[in-house]
């Protein structure tokens, strides 16, 4: 099994750079690969950034440019640097882990809360 942790977050103005940080602990050897999703309410949980072992990362195209995921694998850390944030990215986001044999993502964080005002 595989435990995750976020920080970061809170109430942020439209334009901030807030950083999201995710810590995995357990049986992070078999972690293929991390990301972060967000839920806005009424929506679906969606895929906003993942990296894999390797280093490949993808991005949704509404944070293309403006979000970058990265990984500490030393540290089983997982980082989401959020830039140029809209009203749009309110939602609370939540960190993933997929690990192999799984056909998806199946572990998860608790979620934190990022609320941008305009």
């Amino acid at each position: 099994q595989v435990q995750l942790v976020e920080s970061g977050g809170g109430l942020v103005q439209a334009g901030g750079s807030p950083r999201l940080s995710c810590a995995a602990s357990g049986r992070t050897f078999n972690i293929y690969a991390m990301g972060w999703f967000r839920q806005a309410p009424g929506n679906a949980r969606e895929l906003v950034a993942g990296i894999v072992r390797g280093g490949s990362t993808n991005y949704a195209d509404s944070v293309k440019g403006r979000f970058t995921i990265s990984r500490d694998n030393a540290k089983d850390t997982v980082f989401l640097q959020m830039d140029s944030l809209k009203p749009e990215d309110t939602a609370v986001y939540y960190c993933g882990a997929y690990t192999y044999g799984s056909a998806w993502y199946d572990s998860w964080g608790q979620g934190t809360q990022v609320t941008v005002s305009s």
